[in-house]
């Protein structure tokens, strides 16, 4: 079976493509924006039509926060229109549509799939309403996923790439110490994808580390012991931000995930190796 992994030149979708963990039945699809540009539907259609994909996983977005604020209609494109493109074309068949934990507005922490939708950017936005149009198909799936750790073909996809970079350039960074994400190796996201799609969940399911962690805490973690890039840490805190709305903490319930995947989600920390 072939499936199509939209998004593969970014952090998640080359994880799918390089995982030793996808099924042996199902054929992975590389679709970068080399391959097919997904706002082109009539590009999409004549590709569909000529492969006839048995399912996707639908990785590729807008995703950078400030990027959808300065560009809302182009930001709706990508990740609402395109999703509903697909979602049409792949109705009744799998389809994996990979979400995001700031479709919350972070004051209910930790959320079930079934919480209350506010996000509080347009990049959020955009999420939730891409997640009703995938929701509205059984055979649909919504991931919602938090802040993924790996290596982009890119190098600047992973949150952990952005503060090797600030490291490298000599910047200092200051890190929230009450913000609250639950971040994931991007290897192990791309493992509960492949599992999800293989054994046909549908709904919505949260992916993420079991941690509940500050940015503060992350950074740490991402540090490690290399001295110079701790000096270059110094705590924040949301109370002196004063730019646009933030979640302070977006932590998700992933009961539903323990009973739908056949291993559990690691802490960050357990996943770095540095529990």
């Amino acid at each position: 079976m072939r499936c199509w992994i939209t998004g593969a030149g970014g952090l998640i979708g080359h994880a799918l493509m390089t995982s030793r963990w996808r099924p042996a039945d199902w054929e992975a699809i590389r679709l970068d924006r080399a391959a097919l540009e997904l706002t082109d539907f009539a590009a999409v259609d004549r590709r569909f039509h000529a492969e006839y994909p048995d399912g996707v996983i639908h990785c590729a977005a807008m995703s950078r926060s400030p990027d959808c604020q300065r560009e809302p209609e182009r930001a709706r494109l990508c990740n609402v229109e395109v999703t509903r493109h697909l979602a049409a074309l792949f109705a009744g068949k799998p389809m994996i549509f990979l979400s995001t934990d700031l479709v919350f507005d972070g004051l209910a922490a930790p959320y079930r799939e079934d919480a209350r939708l506010n996000p509080l950017s347009v990049y959020g936005e955009t999420k939730a309403e891409a997640e009703a149009i995938v929701g509205a198909d059984p055979a649909h799936l919504v991931v919602r996923t938090s802040l993924n750790h790996g290596i982009s073909p890119t190098g600047d996809r992973g949150f952990n790439e952005e503060l090797e970079r600030a490291w490298a350039a000599g910047r200092r960074l200051s890190l929230f110490t009450d913000e609250y994400r639950m971040p994931l190796g991007a290897e192990v996201t791309a493992r509960a994808l492949w599992e999800l799609l293989d054994r046909r969940v549908t709904g919505i399911v949260h992916v993420a580390g079991s941690d509940r962690l500050s940015r503060w805490e992350i950074g740490k973690l991402v540090a490690g012991s290399d001295e110079r890039r701790l000096a270059l840490i110094e705590a924040g805190s949301l109370r002196d931000y004063r730019g646009a709305a933030r979640a302070p903490d977006t932590s998700m319930d992933l009961s539903r995930a323990g009973q739908v995947l056949r291993f559990r989600l690691p802490g960050y920390a357990e996943w770095l190796g540095r529990a």
